[in-house]
């Protein structure tokens, strides 16, 4: 569809080797290679890939100075994922919420598990319905519902207060803040925290 329209739209045409750097080529051709080996190549590629290609998801939530809220999620895919695959990022509710009357949320991780169920919009929901801040909300769904169903991965989290949550079930997430003048947070592992 996007090779179409870029036709009609009279856009100069390349071959797609022109989108290719050296270091992601050769990270594809492995992550074929061991695909290949496996012993149910069918199966999808997220469970023979090392932990290399499988995350690349930068996401972003905001409270301005009235409240509102907002959460933005973008991700470069999966290495040699199954064609036709859609991640959670595109899907709201799934990798990406927000709501002004409880929180926002951008999300990273094994895309199935999130959009099975509906990770960000249940942390959100667990906020509103449930009274909870956004710090048990997060750490029900990401150490409860989400690990207990074998999924993998974190989210960011705040509130219309500017409460911030980070929680994870891997062993690191890069992830940061800011809140007005006070100097930026960043960390990796839990004990950056």
């Amino acid at each position: 569809g996007a090779e179409q329209f870029s036709r009609q739209q009279g856009l100069e045409q390349v071959e797609n080797s022109y989108f290719n750097t050296e270091h992601r080529y050769q990270q594809l051709q492995k992550a074929k290679e061991t695909i290949k080996k496996s012993e149910q190549p069918e199966q999808q590629a997220w469970e023979y890939l090392d932990i290399d290609y499988k995350y690349g998801t930068v996401g972003a939530v905001a409270v301005d100075k009235d409240g509102l809220l907002s959460a933005g999620t973008s991700t470069g895919g999966m290495t040699a994922k199954r064609y036709g695959r859609i991640g959670d990022s595109p899907i709201i509710g799934a990798g990406t919420w927000a709501d002004n009357d409880s929180c926002a949320v951008s999300a990273t991780g094994h895309g199935e598990y999130f959009i099975r169920f509906h990770v960000a919009a249940d942390i959100c929901s667990r906020v509103k319905y449930k009274g909870l801040s956004v710090s048990d909300a997060g750490d029900e769904v990401i150490h409860g519902v989400l690990q207990d169903a074998g999924g993998t991965g974190g989210v960011i989290i705040i509130d219309a207060q500017g409460n911030i949550a980070m929680p994870f079930n891997t062993e690191g997430m890069y992830r940061g803040y800011f809140k007005g003048e006070d100097k930026a947070e960043v960390a990796i592992y839990n004990e950056d925290e």
